[in-house]
């Protein structure tokens, strides 16, 4: 898919149905949604965000979350839609989404909006480091695919359980790291850890990550600082933070872009 290929897509609204419901570990649901208005949706739109659009409690407009398109069957007009099945403390924070993902049942109706543009890892590289936590666990797994076959490197996945690992495919000499953290988005940021304690592939790197924004902002400090990552070859944002709305964390991301642009 085309990086920019949504630029004049994104506001387009369709309303599609919910064809199938199902976990696919523990802690992840995938949704199959399907309509005749998908024949508009762009081909080749894995790894592309979609806007899910939920009715407000208040009556103000509709609620809006971000989500990523894990599977495109173009001829079906279907998509799959994976859900982390947020718990605890930061269930508040997704709650719409995954209160909707839960009962989802086939025939359900809901507005989406897209798709947005996808941000996928540099490629020409020698080495490659690639790390997500479940949020972005779809969004990584089209990246995968864009790896080339000879690609060597690491992949650092959080997950919340054991049961939570999933199938992969990916080049053969791309490792597979997945890292346990039951309380997602914690202070203690296991996955900057893991990432920042692994040796580092040899070569010229070029990295994606994406996950909680604290987690980030401390794997970003890491990659500029000690690894040396061109511009260029380095793609890391934040999907989600800990405690706080979609919208809030909107806020948050623009002023922490605004301070590291000013640097």
């Amino acid at each position: 898919m085309d990086n920019n290929i949504s630029v004049t897509n994104r506001r387009v609204q369709r309303t599609l149905v919910v064809k199938s419901v199902y976990n696919i570990t523990p802690n992840m649901r995938r949704v199959t949604l399907h309509g005749s208005e998908l024949a508009s949706f762009p081909q080749g739109a894995q790894g592309a965000y979609i806007k899910l659009l939920f009715n407000s409690t208040t009556g103000d407009k509709p609620v809006m979350r971000t989500y990523t398109v894990v599977k495109q069957r173009y001829q079906e007009n279907e998509i799959d839609v994976d859900f982390v099945l947020h718990t605890g403390s930061d269930s508040a924070a997704h709650g719409v989404a995954c209160f909707w993902a839960s009962g989802a049942k086939p025939g359900d109706e809901i507005l989406i909006s897209g798709p947005g543009p996808a941000k996928f890892i540099n490629t020409e590289a020698e080495s490659f480091i690639l790390g997500a936590d479940m949020t972005a666990l779809p969004a990584l797994l089209e990246n995968l695919q864009r790896l080339p076959a000879t690609a060597q490197g690491q992949v650092f996945i959080e997950i919340q359980s054991e049961a939570d690992k999933q199938s992969l495919t990916k080049p053969e000499k791309i490792a597979i790291n997945w890292v346990i953290n039951a309380d997602s988005g914690s202070s203690a940021t296991p996955l900057f850890h893991a990432i920042s304690q692994a040796a580092l592939p040899a070569g010229k790197l070029s990295a994606w990550i994406a996950c909680e924004f604290t987690t980030m902002q401390k794997i970003r400090h890491y990659l500029k600082s000690d690894c040396n990552i061109d511009k260029t070859h380095l793609y890391i944002s934040s999907y989600w933070k800990k405690g706080v709305t979609e919208e809030q964390h909107k806020i948050i991301r623009q002023a922490d872009a605004k301070q590291i642009n000013a640097q």
